[in-house]
């Protein structure tokens, strides 16, 4: 196991255990959604048999969607993410097109979680006399100098904030449960709740299920510096989202004994709503703080995963290879440097929010090459050596895509124009790339 180099270029460190690896997958799903989405879901469904039967089948296809990216990360240890996948199974211009388009969505979100945090900082008055912009890059510059230390310390970080916003979740759900409803409380208003189950019902609420368990594959990132990794995906994968699942439901079941379901399918923040029913006026400052850790370590996160595609599409050629140079510590420092720049720009000047709409197609594409590109692998690469193999081979990766491609759907559905715009960038990129790819072999031959 190598631990040090020299930091001259490509040599990540394998340092990574199983602590991080559970932290980076249940840190990157609990966030703003678990706040928001229970009230899509409760409006949506006509019980809450019906409403919790959504979040634990929403987990069950989580994990068979993600049997594919584990299969994968066992076998192809390699840090970047899906782009590395997508690389080997597809080739390089297929890679290059889903690297550029899962380091852009990165960078914005690092950008928009940033501004959010500054928002949620500034009401507890911390830096309420700075912009919001100027905050945002404040945590940008602290979690990118956090992470330009190294491996070890990134790594660390992650699971401190994780376990905080896991604990603070797990304390509110205990609190929900316990303490008594407020008289008074505020929660006279109720949606009109729908009779009759119906399947357009199925879809809104699914797809909200799925997009709040969104991150579960953050481990494979980070897969080459983690330790026994042909192990580690495996059980922090699955467990990380076995962890997520039975807190996304005791976090419903502990709103609906707060709160009826058409106060929740009424409300737009209900964990809020039912935390205010409970403790009153404190509430406010009780989610901040949970609102607070939750985009930190989320942001953190982000931070980490950008560097990390940077990197290995810099190793693969695609980007100058400045970019591969790692420092003793274990981290890929000018690719780090790069995107945490970048991602700071944006969030001083607030121009990323149309960009996010371009890139909302890839958050749940990415996944989606992934499902193919284990099939692909599977034909390419028969001999490979795989420490897990997906059961029933090809049936979960066939529906991980069939659920992904829906979900696809459904974006370019709600917003056909820049969803078009996204896709039409990233085909540019690709041509671009094979473009580059050509000349670059003519001049080799002509040398």
């Amino acid at each position: 196991m190598a631990t040090k180099h020299d930091g001259a270029a490509g040599e990540l460190l394998r340092i990574l255990g199983i602590g991080f690896g559970l932290a980076v997958v249940v840190g990157g799903v609990v966030g703003q959604g678990i706040m928001r989405t229970p009230g899509i879901v409760a409006g949506a469904l006509p019980s809450e048999a019906w409403v919790l039967g959504a979040w634990a089948l929403g987990g069950l296809i989580i994990l068979i969607d993600a049997c594919a990216t584990v299969e994968l990360g066992a076998s192809v240890p390699r840090s970047g993410g899906p782009y590395v996948f997508a690389e080997r199974a597809f080739g390089p211009t297929a890679g290059a097109m889903l690297g550029w388009a899962d380091a852009l969505n990165y960078i914005l979100g690092m950008s928009y979680v940033s501004v959010v945090f500054a928002e949620y900082a500034q009401r507890l008055g911390i830096g309420a006399m700075l912009p919001t912009g100027a905050l945002a890059v404040l945590l940008i510059a602290i979690l990118g100098a956090i992470n330009w230390t190294g491996t070890r310390t990134s790594g660390r970080s992650q699971i401190v904030g994780t376990a905080l916003k896991g604990a603070g979740l797990t304390l509110l759900v205990l609190v929900l449960w316990v303490m008594p409803v407020r008289s008074g409380s505020p929660t006279a208003v109720v949606h009109a709740l729908p009779p009759l189950i119906t399947i357009a019902a199925i879809g809104t609420a699914m797809r909200a299920v799925a997009i709040t368990y969104g991150g579960w594959n953050a481990a494979v990132y980070c897969s080459e510096e983690m330790c026994q990794p042909e192990r580690s995906i495996v059980r922090v994968t699955f467990g990380g989202i076995g962890m997520v699942i039975i807190l996304f439901l005791a976090v419903n079941g502990a709103l609906f004994h707060v709160l009826s379901r058409g106060q929740i399918a009424a409300s737009n923040l209900p964990v809020a709503d039912a935390t205010s029913a409970v403790l009153g006026a404190a509430s406010g400052k009780v989610i901040t703080v949970l609102a607070i850790l939750a985009v930190v370590t989320i942001c953190n996160l982000m931070v980490m995963f950008v560097s990390r595609i940077v990197f290995a599409m810099a190793r693969n050629g695609i980007l100058p290879a400045f970019l591969t140079r790692v420092s003793k510590s274990g981290t890929p420092r000018m690719a780090l440097l790069c995107s945490t720049v970048i991602a700071a720009f944006l969030a001083s000047t607030g121009s990323y929010e149309r960009l996010i709409a371009i890139g909302a197609p890839f958050l749940i594409g990415v996944p989606a090459v992934t499902d193919l590109a284990a099939i692909a692998m599977r034909v390419r690469e028969p001999e490979l050596e795989r420490p897990f193999k997906m059961p029933l081979f090809p049936l979960p990766a066939l529906l991980g895509f069939a659920v992904n491609a829906l979900l696809v759907g459904a974006i370019f559905y709600e917003d056909p124009l820049d969803s078009s715009l996204g896709v039409g960038l990233v085909v540019l990129v690709g041509i671009a790339t094979k473009i580059h790819g050509t000349l670059t072999m003519r001049r080799a031959a002509a040398a």
